[in-house]
Parts: C-alpha cells; sequence; structure tokens
C-alpha cells in the first residue's frame, strides 16, 4: 500500500510532516510493502506549478493520504480519485504512518476540515 505525506522537505522517513497541506514543498510516498520511500516535490499550483495537489498524489498512486490537516474541497478530490485521507499527522513521517497503524489518525470529514480552507 503507498501512503502519501505532505512533507517540509527531502529526509524521507526521518523528514517532518508538513503543516499546511497544499504548500507542502514535497509529498513523501512510503509503500508499506516493499518498504520503499518516494520524496516528490510538489508542483501545483499552490508552489506556482499547474495543477492541484490531489491530482499529483493521485499520480504517485497513493491509496492514503496522511496529513495535519486540510480543507473539504481538497478532502473531496482525493476522495474522487478513490485516496482515504486522515488528519490528526504529526511528526515525522515514520512517527506519522505509526500513528496510522495504530488507529491514532482520524478519517478527514467535512467536520474536522480546516475552517479556514472553505472555498
Amino acid at each position: 500500500m503507498k501512503i502519501c505525506l505532505p512533507t517540509a522537505g527531502k529526509g524521507g522517513l526521518n523528514d517532518l510532516v508538513g503543516e499546511h497541506f497544499g504548500r507542502s514543498p514535497t509529498f513523501t510516498v512510503v509503500d508499506t510493502d516493499s518498504e520503499q520511500v518516494q520524496v516528490v516535490s510538489n508542483t501545483s499550483e499552490h508552489m506556482g506549478g499547474s495543477g492541484l495537489p490531489p491530482e499529483q498524489i493521485a499520480q504517485t498512486g497513493a491509496q492514503v493520504l496522511l496529513c495535519t490537516g486540510l480543507g473539504p474541497r481538497a478532502i473531496d478530490l482525493l476522495c474522487s480519485y478513490g485516496i482515504e485521507v486522515y488528519v490528526g499527522a504529526r511528526g515525522t513521517v515514520k512517527e506519522a504512518v505509526k500513528m496510522w497503524k495504530d488507529g491514532q489518525l482520524e478519517p478527514a470529514s467535512d467536520s474536522n476540515a480546516c475552517k479556514d480552507h472553505r472555498h
């Protein structure tokens, strides 16, 4: 299974989870089957490129997204790509993946979406 997290840089499993989903400079994809880690630069329109972060994440083949929080539009778009979304991730990528495996993250919903991103 491929799990994607917005991240602060190119540190792989030891990188910090990015606090702002769409404006995180990178996305780190962890394949739990092969244990391979891929770091992808955020080239979305939020970072001066084109497209939206959920579109870019879908291209990685990720089935799950773990993040601190995100807006309802991003949740809806990720879900439309068949990507499960969980909020409350913090710490390093490795720590956040463990939190998810331990059932400590909450499925994203309109009720726990970022209130500042209702557009």
